[in-house]
């Protein structure tokens, strides 16, 4: 029996991979886990009422797109948050979570070939890590780019030569970025816009962290594209109720695009997609119209910020996150490290290099650790400060 080569280079992933790297590790005192990223914050308090005042549409088949309804409070939001203009008819569409989108719209969108050869799909480096297995999915070259403290822990596209830029399909872009925290700016998006116009590409932006930011909304790629007159064509958003709503359960997010675009995602995923259940859509629905709990949230992770600036003061190299809910912390070897703290304090965090790949010997992620700051205000007190004590001052 054989199986595709592909996927044969894949590390395990991330969570695997700590739970063997940290197996022979008895812990000190109570497990303080700060590893992944779900939000514990309170859910929005109208989820149960909606639920139950339409639980017996789980007898139903929900509707693949999205219920109009709910392409319509999207719209909404978009046009609110960003002062863009998308046709909830043709432009937007329903997901069962972001990481379902972000890897069917490579399998719908990019091409077997491009310029006569096999094509190549741009990634930060390190990355969210459906970003790799959708490229090898579509038999794409992954490249991967640094997204270092020296370009702003954001890959810089540029920098890519131009026989590669030539057979470049997609680019994937994350801002705020997992797991640096790391926010693209108008200038950014505007560059990266001109690059895939003259090398023929779509970007791909994941922007599930846009509403957790410090101090300024980060400027949305669909925002800068449509200011400036673009190929609508040419960029695919992604967005989460995951993070902005703490309902990472629901499972629900969207796609939004060009016309041309969107009917190609659509078509495959009334092949191959799972839509979220009709009770859940409504959830949805009322998410995305409704604001006030996502500036409570928010100001949580406001206060978050201004601990982890607080505690980790002098920590050399140490930078706080300008979006998202990660802590990026240097240290000299990101799975030493885990070992460490998980053996003296009990707390675990996640390995950097799990989080990228290894390129010409070097994998930009190896010197350091993801932080994950979702937890309660006292129980991130002390995993922070036992980061602080076992990390810095040992």
């Amino acid at each position: 029996m054989t199986f595709p080569d592909r996927f044969s280079d894949l590390p395990d992933y991330a969570f695997p991979r700590l739970r063997t790297l940290l197996a022979d590790i008895a812990p000190a005192g109570e497990v303080i886990d700060m590893t992944i990223g779900e939000p514990r914050h309170a859910i929005p308090d109208f989820v149960g009422e909606i639920v139950s005042a339409n639980v017996d549409a789980f007898a139903k088949y929900p509707p693949n797109d999205g219920t109009p309804e709910l392409r319509q409070a999207i719209c909404g939001w978009l046009r609110r948050r960003y002062g863009v203009s998308v046709d909830p008819d043709t432009q937007v569409m329903a997901l069962n979570g972001t990481r379902e989108g972000l890897f069917n719209a490579a399998i719908a969108l990019s091409p077997e070939r491009k310029v006569g050869k096999p094509p190549a799909i741009l990634l930060p480096n390190p990355f969210y890590q459906v970003y790799a297995v959708a490229a090898l999915t579509v038999g794409a070259e992954p490249v991967f780019v640094p997204a270092t403290a020296e370009t702003g822990f954001l890959p810089d596209y540029t920098a890519v030569s131009p026989e590669i830029l030539d057979r470049v399909t997609v680019a994937y872009i994350c801002s705020p970025s997992n797991p640096q925290g790391a926010v693209a700016d108008e200038a950014f998006w505007a560059r990266l816009l001109d690059l895939a116009e003259r090398h023929d590409f779509r970007i791909f932006a994941d922007e599930c962290y846009s509403e957790i930011y410090r101090t300024t909304p980060p400027p949305g790629a669909m925002q800068v594209a449509q200011a400036r007159g673009a190929d609508p064509e040419r960029l695919v958003i992604f967005h989460s109720l995951s993070k902005r709503s703490n309902l990472p359960g629901l499972r629900s997010g969207f796609v939004a695009s060009g016309p041309e675009c969107m009917t190609r995602i659509r078509k495959l995923r009334a092949y191959a997609g799972a839509p979220v259940s009709l009770p859940l859509q409504r959830v949805a629905e009322r998410a995305w119209a409704d604001e006030a709990h996502v500036r409570t949230s928010l100001a949580i992770y406001q206060e978050k910020y201004r601990l982890a600036d607080e505690i980790m003061a002098g920590v050399p190299g140490y930078a706080g996150p300008e979006g998202g809910f990660f802590l990026w912390l240097p240290v000299d070897d990101g799975e030493a490290a885990a070992r460490r703290v998980f053996e003296q304090a009990g707390v675990r965090v996640m390995p950097g290099a799990y989080f990228g790949r290894e390129v010409d010997g070097v994998n930009p992620g190896a010197g350091y650790v993801r932080v994950a700051m979702v937890a309660g205000m006292d129980e991130l007190q002390r995993g922070l400060q036992a980061l602080r004590r076992w990390l810095y001052e040992q």
